[in-house]
């Protein structure tokens, strides 16, 4: 009897779909198919690789009503932040239609030689193992410049956006890539330690937890092969006393909300200073106040369900202990099957499990502080370094702290995002490497050294 998947509606719990998960024949199979396709793949001239992602570009376009509402239907998202994801990696497929060719030129050293120069070389077939709380994005952000790049992708999708992942492989297909270059293997966790022992796979990106993040970094180092790992995030917001409310509140309520709350690098920890405190309690509880649950599917819907029930159970219980050790609830905290209501907490120590851990979902923890400084010090008092937010009129000075921060960015005046030009990933145990930009290319790159003489 065939293993299978079996998918569901998140907002009202319909049964969405049924698929047959790969035999180990079938995995075997893909991964020779993908194995071959590279050898062809890797001498494909840039300008063609490049003609491709426009006509991807176009067939992920033509599709964007289509796309969006499978992925509502499978994760919950409101449709119009569907749609938004869906216009993201069109814009993400165009830089890299633009960029490829600069980005891999060989970079020409001068030295003894007659010529000497790095060569920017493909290493081969990538395993790519992502989440479903941007099933579309997370994707096309590991696969467009690892395949622009000269790679061939394997994708170990979650399994409760199979749906999306298929799509995604059928995208690449329709739009001209050879079956080989990128392939969805339908399967389950417990595959990956084969895979990945697997002389075939040459490295692994991961975005996900913190335990899938160690586990996957002990069997690249295992298997001595590169890995890229892009994990949770417990992002500070700090409000100093002169930031701008009135200009920047639905940015900052966006940066907690977005998504059902469900990215990892939202902000999840609004730490305030004392002087403007009472100002920011009041404006950020009544902007939330206006958010509209409802079916995702509706275009006024603007926060919806979270993906999965057993999301809300873990959510609960983090609240539950902050509350039991002093918490003061301002507002929500009601839960509905996989619904769980914004939530706003005060009074949070230290030692709440809405300071220490990731909360993956709307619930934001503000924080009081007396200073400037103490902003700073408690904002950087965290295991985890995806991102950190900084509201106040005077940028220049924010800016000139960001050596006291660790993380991976460090965004004043905006809510912490990915941007296809600028290099994205964490620091500590939010993981380690880049992507998007030239770094996101150069990822999973040989970077070949050629020495020339007469």
């Amino acid at each position: 009897m065939k293993s299978i998947i079996k998918t569901y509606n998140p907002y009202n719990g319909n049964p969405l779909d049924t698929y047959s998960m790969d035999s180990e024949a079938v995995l075997k199979n893909k991964l020779e198919l993908a194995d071959k396709t590279f050898k062809t793949w890797r001498h494909v001239e840039i300008k063609k690789r490049m003609q491709l992602l426009n006509k991807l570009a176009d067939e992920v376009s033509k599709n964007k009503s289509k796309l969006s509402l499978l992925m509502t239907s499978e994760m919950g998202k409101p449709i119009t932040e569907s749609e938004a994801e869906i216009e993201k990696c069109i814009g993400l497929i165009n830089f890299y239609a633009i960029n490829t060719e600069q980005f891999l030129r060989d970079d020409v050293i001068k030295t003894d030689a007659k010529e000497s120069f790095i060569s920017y070389d493909p290493m081969g077939c990538i395993l790519a193992i992502m989440p479903w709380n941007y099933p579309f994005w997370q994707v096309f952000r590991f696969a467009i410049p690892t395949l622009a790049a000269g790679n061939v992708a394997l994708l170990k999708h979650a399994s409760n956006v199979t749906g999306c992942a298929l799509a995604i492989e059928k995208l690449f297909i329709d739009a001209g890539f050879d079956q080989g270059c990128f392939q969805t293997l339908v399967t389950n966790h417990d595959e990956i330690e084969k895979l990945m022992a697997n002389d075939i796979i040459k490295a692994v990106s991961l975005t996900g937890s913190e335990k899938a993040g160690r586990k996957i970094a002990e069997l690249a180092g295992k298997n001595l092969k590169p890995s890229l790992l892009e994990l949770g995030g417990n992002n500070a917001c700090i409000i100093l006393k002169d930031a701008d409310l009135d200009k920047h509140i639905s940015t900052i309520v966006k940066a907690r909300m977005q998504n059902s709350g469900q990215s990892c690098i939202a902000a999840k920890r609004f730490i305030v200073v004392d002087a403007i405190y009472e100002k920011f309690v009041e404006k950020f509880t009544s902007k939330v106040e206006e958010l509209k649950y409802g079916d995702p599917t509706n275009r006024n819907t603007t926060i919806s369900c979270l993906a999965r029930e057993d999301l809300a159970d873990i959510l609960e219980e983090q609240v539950q202990k902050s509350l039991d050790l002093g918490a003061k609830l301002i507002h929500g905290n009601k839960r509905d099957g996989s619904y769980y209501q914004p939530t706003i907490l005060t009074n949070i120590t230290k030692d709440m499990p809405v300071f220490t851990e990731e909360t993956f979902g709307p619930i934001a923890a503000i924080i009081k502080v007396d200073s400037e400084d103490d902003a700073y010090k408690m904002a950087a008092n965290s295991k985890f370094g995806l991102g950190t937010m900084v509201f106040t009129t005077d940028y220049k000075s924010a800016s000139k702290r960001t050596l006291e921060i660790e993380d991976g960015a460090f965004f004043i005046n905006e809510m912490v995002k990915s941007d296809q030009r600028l290099p994205f990933g964490g620091t500590k145990i939010s993981g380690y490497g880049r992507e998007l930009s030239k770094e996101g290319m150069l990822a999973f790159i040989n970077k070949k050294t050629v020495y020339i003489n007469k």
